[in-house]
């Protein structure tokens, strides 16, 4: 049987299986490291297929690396399983696990036939945490040619301009005091954090159009009566790129730093790993698009809409160390957008069903693709991790 046959053959007989495992991870979302259900029922499946898995990789014990194939080629299939706090699947990651597994299962029905190694890669804590940094660090990664992945979204789009970004954990000493009878011996901790917040808002007219600055209060005080000796904040930059990110970055942080000048409270401020800007590798690109167009899906053209709707990844740093794709799959959800609750409930419908299947045959026959091209076959193994 010609190999894009064979695989389609494998991932129709998993079809029921896949779209249970979505719809399982979609009701029991868990935060970012916390993916231990999801997780555990990833690896039953992979290995209940054959995979050799292996768990807790990285120190991470959500994080896990199933592999199949001997082949000289090398490809990895990302998989992402956290929620959002409170609106848990509302970022669709139910559907990026199930159809890393399905792209798997699919391309090792033939991985030996057209001399490919295939990886499923599960990485904890995108949204929050940054698990495909941490597992590239730490070897996760090593040997790896091209990395992909297909995420949800309202439409598909071939190459989305992810960002980069950094987030600020932001905390502020005062000093306690009755805010009624003694205020003049309290330094009022929230006071700073309005003032940084104010110098944000005002800073946002000068930046650049791909610039974001976005954030919330975690803790504005403790009691009305009492001066507020500490607060705290999360905040997220975003940029164009990692030069563009450091750049901004030093001017938010000028921000906070006005807000404990202002008031004399301390600032504490750390900042996460950054998340780099998506490369997505041209020729895997393509083949993805041809792959995806022969299921039927389409690419509308978004024009400036898509440039202002770029999220941010961990996928990016990936896509620095190695060849990589993040394509979306569109799943019907218009109005509803990621990070919606809407957009949550539109992840376990029968169109986001179907885009599992597609995204996943999608990539498998694009890792085939890439075995059956050996320039390009080549150029990716020169590029290991």
């Amino acid at each position: 049987m010609e190999a894009k046959a064979a695989a389609r053959e494998r991932l129709e007989g998993e079809r029921a299986r896949l779209i249970a495992l979505s719809h399982r991870i979609h009701a029991h979302p868990e935060l970012a490291f916390e993916e231990e259900r999801a997780a555990t029922w990833l690896c039953e499946a992979l290995a209940a297929a054959g995979f050799a898995v292996e768990r807790g990789v990285g120190g991470l014990p959500t994080a896990f690396v199933a592999r199949a194939g001997a082949g000289p080629l090398h490809l990895a299939f990302c998989a992402e399983y956290d929620c959002l706090p409170r609106i848990g699947h509302a970022c669709g990651h139910n559907l990026i696990a199930a159809i890393a597994v399905g792209a798997g299962l699919a391309a090792a029905r033939v991985a030996d036939d057209v001399g490919l190694t295939v990886s499923v890669i599960g990485t904890p804590a995108e949204e929050s945490g940054g698990g495909k940094i941490l597992l590239l660090e730490r070897g996760a990664f090593a040997g790896v040619h091209a990395a992909m992945m297909v995420h949800p979204a309202p439409v598909d789009v071939l190459t989305a301009p992810f960002l980069a970004m950094q987030e600020l954990h932001v905390r502020y000493a005062g000093r306690e005091a009755h805010a009624s009878a003694f205020p003049e011996h309290g330094i009022n901790a929230a006071d700073a954090l309005t003032v940084a917040q104010v110098a944000l808002g005002l800073l946002r007219q000068h930046l650049r159009a791909t610039d974001r600055v976005h954030g919330i209060v975690t803790k504005g005080g403790d009691a009305p009566n009492v001066v507020p000796g500490s607060t705290a904040a999360e905040y997220y930059v975003r940029a164009r790129s990692l030069d563009d990110l450091a750049d901004v970055r030093a001017r938010v942080i000028r921000c906070f730093e006005a807000g404990a000048l202002a008031t004399g409270a301390t600032l504490d401020l750390a900042a996460e790993a950054p998340y780099a800007e998506v490369h997505h590798d041209a020729e895997l690109a393509a083949l993805y698009r041809r792959n995806a167009e022969a299921l039927g899906r389409s690419f509308p053209d978004l024009g400036p809409i898509l440039d202002r709707s770029a999220g941010s990844t961990d996928m990016g740093n990936v896509s620095l160390a190695l060849p990589a794709i993040h394509p979306l799959i569109g799943i019907a959800s218009l109005p509803a957008v990621n990070h919606q609750p809407e957009f949550a409930a539109h992840c376990v419908t029968p169109t986001a069903d179907r885009a599992l299947l597609d995204g996943a045959l999608a990539l498998a026959w694009t890792a085939i693709d890439v075995a059956c091209t050996p320039a390009l076959a080549a150029r990716l193994a020169a590029r290991a991790a």
